[in-house]
């Protein structure tokens, strides 16, 4: 896979699948991307063993280039089934595990933000996943990590729990179902996005967060009823 665009400023990149020949080019943006961050704790960095893991065949991992430097990377990985794994977040059957992509990290160079490429790659990666193996897509956004929760929203993720995750940091699991169409006409409530007891006993009671809005300077998240008949 390889595809040529033109960005929001003009500039062209070129866009392919990684190898492990480009473990060099993604250390370096990543530890660019972490020293341009105000609050590291939205991000979770993947270790060199972790990169190599996915770049061996456990997932897909793609790039855009401009001018033969790497400006941005998108992962997917095809997670090991241990007691964490993010489906049971989700309530899926043990059965249904190995069918499960996890939307891994996602860097883009801070000189070239604003040009829409972490959603560019994610919409490129979900429309190449083999559904004939995986039909879900999980992964872990923090809450008021507005940028990622905004992305993961508009790839049609849908947020499904709200817990302590990686010891005691909380938050949000989203998961999309590749097999199943976007719903509509059931009863929708907006709360709080820092009203954590709130947001859970909805999900408890099988609501699911599918969008977020800004109110009076307040981020509320928009959750649907699911258990309606």
């Amino acid at each position: 896979m390889k595809k040529g665009l033109a960005l929001r400023n003009g500039q062209e990149v070129t866009i392919r699948e990684l190898a492990l020949s480009d473990l060099g080019a993604i250390m370096k943006l990543q530890e660019k991307v972490i020293a341009s961050l105000a609050d590291v704790s939205f991000l979770q960095p993947l270790s060199k063993e972790e990169f190599l893991f996915i770049l061996a065949g456990n997932g897909s991992m793609i790039g855009a280039f401009h001018d033969d430097l790497l400006i941005a990377f998108r992962a997917m990985l095809e997670p090991e089934i241990d007691e964490e794994h993010l489906g049971l977040d989700a309530g899926l059957e043990e059965s249904e595990l190995p069918r499960v992509l996890y939307s891994e990290v996602s860097n883009v160079d801070p000189d070239f933000r604003g040009n829409g490429l972490q959603q560019i790659l994610g919409k490129i990666l979900v429309e190449n996943v083999d559904v004939s193996r995986h039909r879900y897509i999980c992964t872990t956004v923090a809450p008021f990590n507005i940028a990622s929760l905004k992305d993961k929203f508009a790839l049609g993720m849908h947020i499904i729990s709200l817990k302590n995750k990686y010891g005691d940091l909380l938050r949000y699991t989203m998961l999309k179902d590749l097999s199943m169409k976007s719903s509509t006409g059931n009863d929708t409530v907006l709360v709080d996005m820092s009203d954590s007891t709130r947001q859970q006993s909805l999900l408890n009671e099988g609501w699911v967060g599918i969008n977020m809005k800004q109110e009076n300077g307040l981020w509320k998240v928009e959750f649907r009823n699911e258990k309606q008949s």
